[in-house]
This record gives C-alpha cells, structure tokens and sequence, in this order.
C-alpha cells in the first residue's frame, strides 16, 4: 500500500471520528432528520456540481445505478439516522467505538460478495483489532447502562449495518464509474427516504441558524460527508476491502482522543491497552502478501 493511499485511509477515519462531534453540537438546534437530510443534500449537491465542473462522465447501467441506491440507503439513509438519534443517548466517544466495529463483517461480505481473499494471519489481525475495540469499549460501557445506552446501541447498530453492506457495495463498483459522480449521487438517492421522513415527522421551523449549527452542518457536509467519501472511493479503487476497512479501527483512537479533548472523558490504562491491540491487528491485515503467506503456515 503507497504512502499516498495510506494517507487518503488515516485521513477519512480521522474525518469519520469528527462526525459525532460535530452532531453533538448541531443537534440541539435542529430536529434529528432534517439535519441528517441537510447534510446528505449539501454533501451531494458539492460533489455532484465538482463533478460537472471537471467535466467528469456520469455513471451508467442499471447495475451501477442499482448498486449506487444499496450505497445510499446503507451508507446515508440508514447510516445517518443511526448516528444522529445515536448522538442523543450516548457519549461521542463510545459512539464513534461502537459504530465502527464492522470491519469483521465487512471482511466476511467482501469473501462472499466480491471473491477477496485473506489469509489466517489476516483473519488474526481482523479477530485482535476487534478484540481491542471490546477493550476500549468496556469502561464506558460499564459507566453507561443506566443512561438510555441500550437504545443508542441499537441506532448504532442500524448505522453499522448500513454503512458495511454500502461498502462492500461501493468496492464492487469502485474503478467503473467516476468516484465524485458517484458518491455524490448515492448520497443525494439516500437523502430521499431521510428527506420523507423528516417532512411526516419534523418540524422544519424548528431549526436554529446559529453560528454553531451553521458550522457544524457545513463541517459535516463538505468535510464528514463529501470529502472523505471521495477519499474512501478513491482508496477502494486501489485497496481491496478486507485490507483498508480494518483501518477503521483507527476511527475509535481518533474518537476517544477528540472526547477527551472536547468532552472531558479520559482514556484509561484499559483503553490504551486496546488501542495497543487495535494497533497491532491494523499491522497483521496488512503485511505484505508473502510474509502473511509464511505466517499462516506456522
């Protein structure tokens, strides 16, 4: 893997972790919906009307179009409403853990739906990553069984779902069609249902346009949304799924690093321990093909 993908991979999960930040502190000036539809639609309209600018060629085909819906539904419908309504009940930290712990499922969708291939030593560094996220996970767990925690996991749950059958979903078609056109498309398709829903469910009027709202919602549009999906595409064009989706592991160091910053939670002996062993799994899933050959036999 080049220094320049590598890169483009820290970046979007650092990107990623900002995301429950940022609907913290928008959410209490907007209903939970309409802010998620206005999110989708700003990140859509920028990278489509890009996409326009540098005269890029626009997906084609049924399946394209097909898959481009599956993206959106998971990745920006499902997705986003998981980690607005998650936001409610849970801290950002713990959030932003639990949500990207799908690398493992990702990795098994990518063998069954795309033909990738991993050896032992990979599936090791899949199973201790994991193994890592339960250990950064447990303090707070343990702290937050009492607070509405039970209905935040399962609004994260939704959101991982979503966002693992997208990018298995986005690897099958990534290298096919014009990455800026397409992630700006899927998102805009997945803006729709969010759109429906807010409209039967929400008072728009509601809506603060305070400067920290403003802020928050360009943030996660332009940077959380736009930006690091383009980023994402571009890594999958590249990288297969099984080897750059582990690093989404990082996103939970990120995460608890930025809620101890802004939020005052402290990372613990335990959860630097697990960030460790995250670390390491990162390190297994991606040496280089003959070393992971050798170790598997061992």
């Amino acid at each position: 893997m080049s220094l320049t993908t590598t890169t483009k991979i820290v970046m979007a999960m650092l990107l990623w972790a900002l995301c429950f930040p940022l609907i913290t502190a928008g959410l209490q000036y907007s209903p939970h919906l309409t802010f998620a539809t206005l999110r989708a639609v700003l990140a859509g309209v920028a990278l489509v009307l890009i996409a326009i600018f540098l005269r890029r060629p626009i997906p084609h085909g049924r399946r394209t179009w097909l898959t481009l819906c599956v993206v959106g539904v998971g990745a920006t419908s499902l997705g986003f409403v998981g980690m607005f309504h998650a936001a409610e009940f849970v801290s950002p930290g713990l959030a932003t853990v639990v949500a990207n712990a799908q690398p493992l499922l990702a990795a098994m969708l990518g063998v069954a739906w795309l033909g990738e291939r991993l050896a032992k030593v990979g599936w090791g560094g899949l199973l201790i990553g994991f193994a890592g996220i339960l250990v950064i996970a447990l303090p707070q767990l343990a702290n937050e069984v009492q607070d509405g925690t039970a209905i935040g996991f399962a609004y994260i749950v939704l959101a991982a779902v979503g966002v693992t059958i997208s990018n298995v979903a986005i690897k099958s078609i990534a290298g096919e069609v014009d990455g800026l056109f397409a992630m700006g498309f899927q998102m805009l398709i997945g803006s729709v249902p969010l759109a429906v829903a807010a409209l039967l469910l929400e008072d728009q009027s509601a809506i603060q346009w305070t400067s920290v709202f403003v802020v928050s919602l360009l943030g996660l549009a332009l940077f959380g949304s736009a930006l690091v999906y383009w980023l994402w595409f571009s890594v999958l064009e590249v990288v297969e799924l099984n080897r750059a989706i582990v690093f989404s592991f990082l996103v939970p160091i990120f995460g608890l690093t930025i809620g101890a910053l802004f939020f005052g939670e402290r990372l613990s002996a335990v959860q630097l321990f697990g960030i460790l062993l995250v670390i390491v799994g990162i390190s297994f899933v991606n040496l280089k093909g003959r070393l992971q050959d050798q170790l598997s036999k061992i």
